[in-house]
Formats: structure tokens, C-alpha cells, sequence
């Protein structure tokens, strides 16, 4: 970055040494890991991270289409292999094979990068990188761009770069408009400012396209390549393509092996579905015992050498799921918060579940179905003859499910289910002997999809809404003089947003995921339109013979126990299973058409599985003695997976029970 005789710059690149220093102690501090890695690579492991990490890899490879699923095919029946293997190999497969639109991508995602520069006196002098994460929103390093006022006397320039045929492209220069949008934090090295419309008129992101972040965890594992879009050093656009392996991952950086230069600051760091993992903030220098930087030559650097003297040995970025978690944590003005809605539902900032697209492209991700077949399709039957014939595996699905692909989700099911039957040393099921009833579509039509202010009461159901919010907070220890002295409408809803907060500090939940499941739970309970049209919806898929196993999931655990007492007369026993239930707070198991607590007649058994930090469950074990006897084995699942259901299903204490109720 060029010297400026600012006192704002200065202030930046004291900050940006700090910065620098503090990467190198990180490098330092994690050099016994990197090592345990560097080892197992030399030993032949491609991708020497954990189980878990694979396996989340593995999963969202597979949902975001980043390899031809006839390969996938082909490439894992090729021999026998155990899962942690499988799921090396459909990374490996994602690495090694990359789709004829692997380029047209990353050129798309090229275009949501800008260069940020700083007028001075006349002079424009560029700063430092921005990419776009929302229509109105660009990010960047807080180093860059350190305060509101500072960012009022720089733009972004978007199609900086060399075009098709070897000649610069028509630059679009777009001005930042900090007074709507200034959030920034120096830790985590980042800043998200708003940016005024383009020439046209548009917001920027319609014109040169977002990236959608995510705060889910499968974008990235140890080993895999990264690819890095910027302007080093203010030069036009360049990137640094696959050549750029992760070696460490931190609780919020990422330490990666490129050929990027320390002028890259605030480029995005994406994998090989162009979804951003990280935002590059810094190269990490070598440094001696002391921890000094060296220079290449192996001396002492001394700053009046120049930063292209130091010897650099690795970049760091900011995990873009921990920016993501600082922004939630934030209390935003109304305005703010609608802003920051726009950057899409995976962000766990606002937006609607329907609305999730294609990583890097802001365009929505077609389904496995058509909207009028969805709309018609109430589920998926098993197979005739399956188990026996008298005996029925079922599950039944929470919400946020519409739009999808009702046999895709029973393979999902299937899938963590058979991961835990393998760990409890049980025979696996067969997708297809499976009943999947599918309600998603319906109970989204019902309850309307309207936008939410997180934190705020609906519309509608308010009342159900904040019993159940407060109920969780409560639960989760917050005492009652953090609202009781407050009054007035206003100082309500800051009352149920400091309830939300509440709750999501003390779990691995997002509030935006807290707020959206207490909604709906909200509306299924409170109208009985609602209610009726989700029950009759699921029993149109369901045996009318025989014993039922019932595995249920979060809001599908509410709709299962109504369900259990309207089953047909055929149906002689039950073996339930639920998961991630909310069935333990009093607002929601008095709602129950039959009251709660109770235990249903035909349910010969009970298992209730639940995490301690799934919010959702917030309310288990259930320990009314109306509930009866039941097993509720405690699981920790996976960080950021808290409330996921083939994590439960994963675990040999909640599958084995399925297994040997089914034999």
C-alpha cells in the first residue's frame, strides 16, 4: 500500500504492523499442527484433517454440485472403502476434476472484486482490495478502510482490470456511502461499508453480481487449494489460482500457501465452488527465535528495508463464518439490519431460506423439482415389502425445507442415519425402504413468506412468538432484570432481541436460525389452519398397518406427537425417535392438540436425543414423569451443526435404537 503523509494512513500502517506481528505469533504458536499435518501429508493423506471436517467437505461438495454426481458414482464404487475414505475421495474428486464452468465462474465471481483508492489532494491513490457480499455491501480489511470518515474519501473501482483482448477495461467507479453502512472491527481485521448506486442507477451487486457468504462449516478442509482474487499493490485485477494450499486452520484464521503479495489486503479467498472461506488480510513473515522478522537473504529485517525485502513464508485470512458470527453479535439500527438481511440466509443475518443461491452468483440454485410438482408432491413411499412388510421406518422433517427435492432429503436422512448404524455395528437401511412425508411446500404456503426483522414479534402470533423467547431465555439462565425494567413497545422488542442474544451466546446456533424455527413452531401452534393443513399433508405418505419407527426432527417432532394420535387404526405400535426437540419448554408441549406433557398411547418406545448446545432442544432431557419412560441420550455434535439432522443421526446411540427396532 503506498505511503500517505495522512494521519489516517499512518494510523493504518501502525495498525497493519500490529496485524503483522500478531500473524506471525499465530504461525509461530500453531507450528506443532502444522507440523502433525505437514507429517500425515508426507505419509500420503491428502487432506489430513479430522472425520467431522471431512465428512461436512464431503456433504456440501455433494449439495453444491461441485462434482458430476455420475462420477461420483463411479469414482467411490470403484473399490470398498469406508466413509472417512469416501469422502477423501470426493474431495480428492472436486480437486482433481473441475467442470468445463470452472472459469466462466471464477470470471463471474472476478467481477463482484473492486480496487479501493483514496483521494488525496487531487491525487487517487489505491488502497488496498473490496468484494461484494451483498447488492449494497462491500467488504474489505478494517486496516484499508479503518473508520466512516475515512472511508467517505475513497470509491471502489469495479472492471479494473485486462480485458478479452489484452486492452484495460472501462473502469466503474462507485462511491461508498458509510453514513448507511459503517461496521468495522480491528481483531478480526474487517470492515463492511455501504455503496451508493452505480451510474445506471442500480445497486452495484445487480450489475457486477455478490457472493453469497455462508457461516455453515464444509467449505474448506487441510490440504485443499484456494484461489485468490485481488489488486496487489493497486495493480489492475490478478489472481492466484489453485496453487494455494491450506496448512492451518484457527478458531478464526486460515493460514494458506499463495503467491499473493502483502498489497492484497481485503481481496476474497475463495475454494474451488468460488464460495469465499476467507478474507485476506496479510502475508506471515518468517521470523527468528525471538521473533523478529528476517529478510530473505536470513538477517534481520529492519522497516527501512521495505516489506518486498521480508521473507514471506505464508498468508493469512479472516474466517469468513467468524466475521459472519461478530455480525450477528451486533445490534444494528433498522436500517442497518435490512442491509445486512440482503447478504442471504447461509449468512445467519437475515433474508428467507427460499431465497439461498449458487455460491459467488447471487442467482437462486434450481431444485430437483419443479414449483408445481413440489407444490403437489406430499412425499416419497417406501418400497413395498420393505423390513418385513410390518415394520415402517419414517421420517418426518423441520422446517425451512421448501423447495426441495423430497427423495434428495430422504437419501440425506438415510445417509447420517447409516453413518451412525455403521459406528453402532448395525446393518444399514436401504434409501428406498424409507417413508419420507414432505410438508415443506405446504406449511411455507400457509404461513406466507413475508421478511423478518430478527428479534422482532411477527406479525402475526406474536404473543406464542415471545412466550416460547423468553421461555428459551430463561431456560438458558438469563435473569430477569436484564428486561424487567423496561417499558413500552419499543423496549419490548429490545427485550425479546437481548432474549435472542441470549440465548444464541450460549449455544452453536445463529440467532437468525433461533428466530426462524420459534416462528414457525409459533405459527403451527398458534393457528390451526396451520396445524391441519401440515397434518393432513403428512398422513397422505403414511402406512396405515403394521409398527411404526418415527424418527422426527426439530418442528417435526411437534407436528410427529400431534400426529401420533390421529394415526390410523392399522397402526398398532410406535417406536418414536425425536431429535433436536423443543418439546421440553411448556410453550410449546401445552400448544400440543392432546396437552402436554403426555405420552401418546401406541408408543411402545422413546428415544429423545439432544445437544447441549442445540438451542433448539433448549427444553431437554424432558423430565415431566407425564412424558413417561423414555431413553435421551445427550450428543455433542459438530461445531456449527448443532441443530443438523444427519449429525444426530450419526451418532450410535441414536442410530442403534432405530437399528434394532427395525429387527
Amino acid at each position: 500500500m503506498p505511503t500517505v503523509d495522512m494521519p489516517a494512513v499512518e494510523k493504518s500502517h501502525e495498525e497493519r504492523r500490529r496485524q503483522v506481528a500478531d500473524a506471525a505469533r499465530r504461525y509461530r504458536e500453531s507450528a506443532e499442527a502444522r507440523e502433525r499435518v505437514e507429517a500425515r501429508t508426507a505419509q500420503g493423506v491428502p487432506f489430513p484433517d479430522t472425520q467431522q471436517a471431512l465428512a461436512a467437505r464431503a456433504e456440501r461438495i455433494l449439495s453444491r454440485g461441485g462434482v458430476p454426481a455420475t462420477a461420483v458414482v463411479d469414482r467411490i464404487h470403484a473399490e470398498p472403502l469406508d466413509l472417512p475414505q469416501a469422502h477423501e475421495r470426493i474431495i480428492g474428486l472436486s480437486n482433481d476434476l473441475q467442470a468445463a464452468n470452472f472459469l466462466s465462474r471464477g470470471a463471474r465471481a472476478a467481477r463482484t472484486v473492486a480496487r479501493i483508492s483514496l483521494r488525496r489532494e487531487g491525487r487517487e491513490l489505491p488502497l488496498g482490495t473490496g468484494f461484494l457480499v451483498s447488492p449494497r455491501l462491500l467488504m474489505t480489511n478494517h486496516h484499508v478502510l479503518s473508520d466512516a470518515d475515512f472511508a467517505a474519501t475513497c470509491f471502489a473501482e469495479f472492471e479494473a482490470q485486462i480485458g478479452i483482448d489484452n486492452s484495460p477495461d472501462d473502469i466503474a467507479r462507485v462511491e461508498f456511502t458509510p453514513a448507511e453502512l459503517f461496521l468495522a472491527h480491528e481483531p478480526l481485521d474487517f470492515a463492511l461499508v455501504a455503496l451508493a448506486p452505480a451510474a445506471n442507477s442500480l445497486p452495484p451487486g445487480e450489475i457486477f453480481g455478490w457472493n453469497r457468504l455462508s457461516v455453515r462449516t464444509g467449505k474448506l478442509v487441510l490440504g485443499e487449494l484456494v484461489n485468490v482474487i485481488g489488486h496487489p499493490s493497486g495493480r489492475l485485477k490478478e489472481i492466484a489460482l489453485r496453487d494455494n494450499k491450506l496448512v492451518t486452520r484457527l478458531d478464526d484464521f486460515l493460514h494458506y500457501r499463495t503467491d499473493t503479495e502483502p498489497g492484497n489486503s481485503g481481496s476474497p479467498v475463495f475454494n474451488d465452488q468460488w464460495e469465499v472461506v476467507a478474507l485476506h488480510h496479510l502475508g506471515v513473515p518468517e521470523t527468528d527465535a525471538t521473533g523478529r522478522p528476517l529478510r530473505k537473504d536470513g538477517t534481520a529485517w529492519q522497516q527501512s528495508d521495505g516489506e518486498d525485502t521480508l521473507s514471506w513464508v505464508a498468508n493469512e485470512g479472516v474466517r469468513v463464518s467468524s466475521v459472519l458470527r461478530h455480525l450477528a453479535s451486533l445490534q444494528p439500527t433498522p436500517a442497518q439490519r435490512a442491509l445486512l438481511a440482503e447478504m442471504g440466509p447461509e449468512s445467519g443475518l437475515g433474508g428467507h431460506p427460499s431465497d439461498e443461491a449458487a455460491a459467488g452468483t447471487g442467482t437462486p440454485r434450481p431444485s430437483g423439482l419443479g414449483r408445481a410438482e413440489r407444490t403437489a408432491a406430499a412425499g416419497v413411499r417406501a418400497r413395498d415389502g420393505a423390513f418385513g412388510g410390518e415394520r415402517h421406518l419414517v421420517f418426518l422433517h423441520g422446517r425451512s425445507q421448501q423447495g426441495k427435492d423430497p427423495e434428495a432429503l430422504r437419501r440425506e436422512w438415510a445417509a447420517g442415519l447409516n453413518q451412525g448404524l455403521t459406528r453402532a455395528g448395525l446393518p444399514t437401511v436401504n434409501p428406498a425402504d424409507t417413508w419420507f412425508p414432505y410438508y415443506g411446500d405446504r406449511l411455507a404456503e400457509l404461513i406466507g413468506r413475508e421478511e423478518s426483522v430478527v428479534g422482532t414479534p411477527p406479525a402475526d402470533d406474536a404473543e406464542a412468538y415471545e412466550r416460547l423467547l423468553l421461555e428459551a431465555a430463561t431456560r438458558a439462565g438469563m435473569p430477569d432484570d436484564v428486561y424487567s425494567a423496561e417499558e413500552g413497545l419499543d423496549s419490548a422488542v429490545r427485550k425479546l432481541r437481548r432474549a435472542l442474544g441470549w440465548v444464541a451466546a450460549r449455544s452453536d446456533l445463529d440467532e437468525w436460525t433461533i428466530d426462524t424455527v420459534f416462528r414457525d413452531v409459533a405459527r403451527y401452534l398458534s393457528e390451526p389452519p396451520v396445524r391441519d393443513g401440515v397434518l393432513d399433508t403428512v398422513a397422505a405418505t403414511l402406512p396405515d398397518r403394521g409398527e411404526l419407527v418415527f424418527v422426527t426432527h426439530s418442528l417435526g417432532t411437534v407436528v410427529g406427537m400431534d400426529l401420533l394420535g390421529r394415526l390410523p387404526s392399522g397402526i398398532e405400535r410406535v417406536a418414536l425417535v425425536t431429535v433436536g426437540s423443543p418439546l421440553g419448554m411448556d410453550a410449546v408441549n401445552r400448544g400440543l392438540v392432546a396437552g402436554g406433557p403426555h405420552r401418546p398411547r401406541n408408543v411402545r418406545s422413546w428415544v429423545n436425543a439432544w445437544c447441549p448446545a442445540d438451542a433448539v432442544s433448549i427444553g431437554c432431557p424432558l423430565r415431566d414423569p407425564r412424558w413417561g419412560s423414555l431413553d435421551q441420550p445427550e450428543v455433542v455434535n459438530g461445531r456449527d451443526r448443532a441443530h443438523d439432522i444427519a449429525e444426530y443421526l450419526g451418532h450410535a446411540t441414536v442410530a442403534g435404537p432405530i437399528g434394532r427396532a427395525l429387527r
